[in-house]
């Protein structure tokens, strides 16, 4: 599957440009294009301050259909007031007029530094020149996937593949996102300068409605399940398009079940690559909450681990500190009992029933210089999981923040 790729599934086209608005002169627009209208679904930030992309975007994705992604790298155009959503809109009408559609069918998208305008030139004369460069081989998905970059070091990128019948149906995504990163992000239906972006394709059939249902959960246990700072960004936007070419339908439970879970595993793929990719990051630590008493709960002891900047310094230290874990847990409001649970690192048992245990801390202290790091903590109390993924917390994350400036 090493030749999959964002513009594998049927009735996509990607383009990108050097339009100058990154300061290193890399691709910095691009778009991501359906032949035809397609069934969309999206979900944005939940952060009070955000970019005014997402409040036009929240506005084009009601009627479940899009023709295309516009997005733009180094300038979030948040809090720019007024001005920021005339030059969203824009984008938008810039785009929609290449593609001969409405710009309400357009979803925009910007990330990079906040605070400023955007520099209009240059933004249209790159859109034109991103639909010029419109195709769709694996040149122009790596493109694509490029010119959303800003503090990433890395490609994210993630395929599955599925049968429904005959047919074969392809679920792909792409991603940005390196540092400010806590996502919590919701449908624009319900009640985050470096920003988490993720785009989908699939060629399956589905109505607005059942995509959305169905892109909820799988956003739930993937990016809303990655921190690197706990930082909800201004932008924050994950986006789905179906274009239907597959002539396979996803209408019936055992569909909807083999869809949701290739849709999952796609987007937990890009979470993870997220962590792996966090500023400054060694390792990946992957946070087991188990046997909790609600999801709630599970899902509250996990994020409250995983964005402990004191666990993240120990795991960077490779170093088994137990207390920092067990203490974590115990700050928040869901339900923790320590004399029930057990806290393993690496699949060694280190604590138990609120006693540390003896173990060999320098064989443990071996194991944290892995890649990934398992902290495992079983609550004793019910039947809920929860994982979350970070990374650690090293020196170069703050000199990478404190040199990145206004």
């Amino acid at each position: 599957m090493n030749d999959l790729h964002l513009l594998s599934p049927k009735g996509f086209r990607a383009g990108a440009v050097k339009a100058g608005i990154k300061a290193s002169g890399k691709l910095d627009v691009a778009l991501l294009a359906s032949d035809a209208p397609a069934t969309a679904a999206a979900m944005f930030t939940t952060n009070k301050v955000f970019a005014a992309p997402v409040k036009i975007g929240r506005e084009h994705i009601r009627g479940g259909t899009l023709r295309a992604i516009v997005v733009n790298a180094g300038n979030a155009n948040a809090c720019t007031g007024r001005q920021g959503e005339k030059d969203a809109i824009t984008m938008c009408r810039v785009a929609a007029a290449k593609l001969d559609c409405d710009p309400k069918e357009i979803l925009p998208s910007s990330t990079g530094i906040i605070g400023h305008l955007l520099p209009m030139k240059k933004i249209e004369a790159g859109i034109a020149g991103a639909a010029i460069d419109l195709g769709d081989s694996i040149e122009h998905a790596m493109r694509f996937t490029d010119a959303i970059m800003t503090t990433d070091t890395r490609r994210k990128l993630a395929v599955e593949r599925f049968k429904i019948g005959r047919e074969t149906i392809t679920i792909a995504g792409v991603c940005k996102g390196a540092g400010m990163i806590g996502p919590r992000l919701r449908s624009s239906g319900g009640p985050p300068q470096a920003t988490m972006l993720a785009y989908l394709t699939t060629d399956a059939t589905l109505s607005a409605p059942a995509l959305r249902k169905l892109f909820q959960p799988a956003v739930h246990r993937s990016f809303n399940a990655v921190t690197i700072d706990d930082h909800t960004s201004t932008n924050d936007t994950a986006v789905i398009l179906a274009s239907g070419q597959a002539n396979a339908n996803i209408n019936t439970i055992s569909t909807a079940k083999k869809f949701l879970d290739a849709l999952t595993k796609v987007c937990q793929s890009l979470a993870y690559q997220i962590a792996a990719d966090g500023e400054g990051a060694t390792k990946v630590v992957r946070v087991e909450v188990v046997n909790a008493k609600t999801q709630r709960d599970a899902d509250q002891i996990a994020r409250e681990i995983a964005n402990s900047p004191l666990v993240k310094c120990a795991m960077h230290g490779n170093d088994p500190n137990w207390g920092r874990i067990v203490s974590a847990a115990g700050k928040t409001s869901g339900k923790f009992d320590p004399d029930r649970s057990t806290l393993t690192l690496q699949g060694t048992a280190v604590y138990r029933k609120g006693r540390p245990l003896p173990f060999d801390s320098e064989r443990v202290s071996a194991s944290l210089k892995a890649s990934e790091v398992v902290a495992k903590l079983d609550c004793g109390l019910g039947k809920a999981s929860s994982t979350v993924w970070t990374c650690d917390l090293s020196k170069d994350y703050v000199t990478i923040n404190a040199d990145y400036h206004t």
